[in-house]
């Protein structure tokens, strides 16, 4: 199963996304559906705010008078407080209850609009963020609901901010044109992303860049996409994790490099992570095993230093995860040349250049990773020498 989280402030058309999405195959998971659900007459939910906030906030026919209990509870942040503890369990409740009926195979869409206010992103696989331009998203709430400007200002305002979406968005929709384009670009997503990530979760498959081998610029979105997936990873490795950082080309501004985030996940023992739940954690969230046995070279030795890898599944996302356990000599490396390379531009020149050498070579992807192994050789006792006169830490 995938589980897509998706969001967008008031006005930006993310129930056209939902509803193409529905109609392309997802199961949908409407929050604001739900939230009317748990408070229908004789429900549990409303027997609780009758019973908080008095029959007042029924109508004649004994259902819920939600402008009578508006003007209660955005009036008071207790009673605001009060009213989410009552609703909130119940709609988890039901959530999780549609999660776990839903088809091994389905990709499930849950349209949340506080997801990115609530910090959700973490529990779903991607976050899907519907976008569009306020004073366009303005005029869409004056002419479809009737708001006066002020109040659909008003109602953009009280919600997060656009940089705050793009911060937790692993896709972003634009709703600034024609719906036709909207539409097509969910259809692309659907068939490009949603379908096959769906797949790779189910079967354990990791996403894979092409043995040709390609250097791009760097990309200042890295570090974001970095961070959404470290969260990911910390939620599905739960008290194992000790650390989980950024590491490799991907975490040096202004370093060309695969596009390709390498990610560190420090345990106090490979065994941790190796155990069955973890395992079963680490496959549900996308975050497969890769097959054989993996090992870093000893720098300072003939040896190598062990580490488990798992990959990704999203096919939008390559990523390499090293599971190294923390304070091994490996997991020091990794963080130790990622910030000699921050700190040190020549030595950052250096490296780039024997990257572009190599790259000029014709070399596959996996030549060029073995044949840059000379060069690590040399610069190890270099950055251990940075790290002594520096005194850095990691």
């Amino acid at each position: 199963m995938l589980r897509v989280g998706l969001t967008g402030g008031i006005g930006s058309g993310k129930s056209t996304v939902a509803q193409r999405l529905s109609e392309r195959g997802a199961t949908l998971i409407d929050a604001d559906q739900l939230a009317r659900e748990v408070v229908q007459p004789g429900s549990e939910g409303l027997a609780a705010i009758a019973a908080r906030f008095g029959d007042d906030v029924l109508d004649d026919a004994g259902a819920l008078n939600r402008p009578a209990l508006g003007a209660l509870v955005f009036a008071e942040a207790r009673a605001r407080q009060d009213l989410e503890a009552i609703t909130h369990p119940l709609i988890a409740r039901r959530t999780a209850e549609l999660f776990a009926a839903a088809p091994p195979d389905a990709v499930v869409v849950h349209d949340v609009p506080l997801l990115v206010e609530k910090a959700m992103g973490p529990a779903y696989h991607l976050v899907v963020v519907v976008g569009a331009e306020q004073e366009l998203r303005v005029k869409r709430l004056m002419h479809a609901r009737g708001m006066t400007e002020a109040d659909a200002r008003s109602r953009i305002a009280s919600q997060a901010t656009d940089a705050q979406r793009h911060a937790a968005a692993d896709v972003w929709l634009s709703n600034d044109g024609p719906k036709d384009e909207l539409l097509a670009a969910v259809d692309t997503l659907w068939r490009e992303r949603l379908v096959p990530f769906e797949a790779n979760v189910r079967y354990g498959r990791r996403s894979h860049r092409p043995e040709s081998l390609e250097l791009v610029p760097s990309d200042p979105a890295w570090a974001a996409q970095a961070e959404r997936l470290l969260a990911r990873l910390r939620l599905a490795f739960g008290d194992v994790l000790v650390t989980a950082d950024h590491v490799g080309s991907t975490a040096v501004p202004g370093l060309l490099a695969k596009d390709v985030i390498d990610l560190q996940v420090g345990v106090r023992s490979l065994d941790d992570a190796d155990g069955e739940a973890v395992r079963a954690r680490l496959d549900a969230a996308g975050f497969p095993r890769a097959e054989g046995v993996y090992a870093d070279f000893d720098r300072g030795g003939e040896g190598t230093w062990p580490k488990r890898m798992h990959g990704n599944a999203d096919p939008g996302r390559v990523a390499h995860i090293h599971v190294r356990e923390a304070g091994s000599p490996g997991w020091l490396w990794a963080l130790m040349f990622r910030d000699w390379m921050r700190a040190d531009p020549s030595a950052m020149a250096e490296y780039a250049a024997e990257k572009a050498r190599l790259a000029r070579a014709g070399l596959t992807a996996s030549e060029y990773a073995e044949a840059k192994e000379p060069w690590f050789d040399a610069a190890y006792p270099r950055a251990q020498a940075w790290a002594a006169d520096t005194g850095w830490e990691p």
